[in-house]
């Protein structure tokens, strides 16, 4: 890839051409149900466990870190409500996004970066089939849905570690961290994280999609293409993460 930034201009232009493809596409019928039910599973079967094994720690650093804190402090009683919300806010939809790009975004990359060196996407258009119609919008759709299941698993996981963590090695009292819930965390909490899992799903998608369909130099080009896809990918998501609560922040007004 071109580190020029002209070369840089070029291909983020490409990339959100693609999205907007994408977007355009996804009315268009028919719809593929077969191969969005394929990827849905396969994307999900390479990410449940490794999602739920890593929200484990994450949800006990949250609770050592912040029952800390809240002793030191000597508020104790708000020590439930904070993990909840980091827990729910940040660290549920960074746990999904990381995962879905680093199992699924790479397996869709190389599966489409294969199929591009192999001339299969340049037979499909020749033969009037549109590929981002037939491929990748059900992978984009499937990493989308799988993505906000995956958020709530890691926040179920997470909040039950940090509940574990927190009453079980700080001597934390269980009714005041179970009722300390809803003093500071909200409904609409849950509802913002399921939409940065969905963001980043599609993001993690349309950049894998994106590098597979322009893989070219054989299987090392199918290579250099999932580590650009991967990297890629996470600068995306933390930019976006940091746009999307910024926004949060300035139009859901916060308990306190």
């Amino acid at each position: 890839m071109s580190l020029s930034p002209i070369g840089a201009l070029r291909h983020s232009g490409s990339l959100f051409a693609l999205a907007l493809d994408v977007l355009r596409t996804l009315p268009r019928r028919p719809f593929q149900v077969r191969e969005f039910i394929q990827q849905a599973w396969f994307i999900a079967s390479v990410t449940i466990l490794p999602t739920a094994l890593v929200s484990i720690p994450f949800g006990a650093v949250i609770a050592l870190q912040i029952g800390s804190l809240t002793r030191q402090l000597g508020a104790q009683s708000f020590s439930g409500a904070a993990s909840v919300l980091a827990v729910l806010r940040e660290a549920s939809p960074i746990v999904t996004a990381l995962l879905i790009a680093g199992a699924g975004g790479t397996a869709i990359c190389a599966d489409l970066g294969a199929r591009k060196i192999r001339e299969e996407i340049d037979a499909m258009q020749v033969l009037g089939i549109d590929p981002i119609h037939r491929l990748v919008v059900p992978r984009v759709l499937a990493s989308m849905v799988v993505a906000v299941l995956l958020n709530g698993l890691v926040s179920v996981v997470g909040v039950a570690g940090g509940y574990f963590f927190n009453v079980v090695l700080q001597n934390g009292t269980p009714g005041a961290y179970l009722a300390s819930f809803t003093s500071l965390a909200q409904i609409s909490d849950l509802w913002v994280a399921e939409l940065k899992a969905l963001v980043f799903g599609a993001i993690s998608a349309i950049v894998a999609s994106y590098k597979g369909l322009t893989a070219k130099g054989g299987p090392k080009g199918v290579g250099d293409a999932v580590n650009q896809a991967v990297v890629i990918t996470f600068m995306l998501l933390f930019v976006t993460n940091f746009v999307m609560t910024a926004v949060y922040f300035q139009v859901v007004p916060q308990k306190g």
